[in-house]
């Protein structure tokens, strides 16, 4: 966990919990070790742009917080630098809450899983979106996947503030319906050649059972 996550993160109300609960001096010494500002690295570049979804925390005007499942092909989220990231963001139930949300407060954190390796990448950031119409050509034919016929509606931009790692723990293991297609067509192909292999026997000794 990075310094600016932490203090970002760790709030008074949230340290006063962590001292009642004795893991106020581990966190202290994490906070006080500094380091660089969070940049993404080859590490976060590879696993944000193989996500399919992903989920997004926003905050209303009134105080409410809003989480939304965000969801594509692969390649769907685009690492834009270091400190900046991309998504298409797809027409869908036309609610726009999320936003809605961000013209007020344009703070958000995102939760990122791969269910398969049991990994999760958290991060804060600032959010805007810029409609599909009005964004960079360029940006938009980045951040639109090839073979994916939803509408892209508009382009999120958010700059990250700090990320983290977060532990495998609690996270159970989960495949996707490709994922899964993937590993039966081995079993596929196993039962094939064993059955293949079971008719020729049969076709050199007729009378076997």
């Amino acid at each position: 966990m990075s310094r600016r996550f932490a203090d970002i993160a760790f709030t008074p109300n949230v340290r006063a919990q962590q001292e009642r609960h004795g893991s106020r001096s581990q966190y202290a010494r994490m906070q006080a070790a500094g380091g660089a500002p969070d940049r993404l690295g080859p590490d976060e570049t590879d696993f944000l742009e193989h996500a399919d979804s992903f989920y997004l925390a926003t905050v209303s005007e009134t105080g409410w917080p809003y989480v939304q499942h965000r969801g594509g092909p692969k390649g769907f989220v685009t690492v834009l630098s270091p400190e900046r990231i991309a998504f298409a963001d797809f027409r869908g139930n036309l609610q726009y809450v999320s936003a809605g949300n961000v013209v007020a407060n344009d703070r958000v954190a995102l939760i990122v899983v791969d269910y398969v390796h049991r990994n999760r990448l958290k991060l804060f950031g600032h959010l805007h979106f810029v409609d599909a119409d009005q964004a960079d050509a360029e940006l938009l034919q980045r951040v639109s996947p090839s073979d994916y016929s939803a509408k892209v509606e508009r382009v999120a931009i958010i700059d990250v503030a700090a990320f983290d790692w977060n532990c495998p723990q609690h996270i159970t293991q989960r495949y996707s319906r490709a994922q899964m297609e993937v590993m039966l067509d081995s079993l596929r192909a196993q039962v094939a050649d064993l059955e293949a292999k079971l008719a020729e026997a049969r076709g050199r000794n007729p009378g076997a059972g």
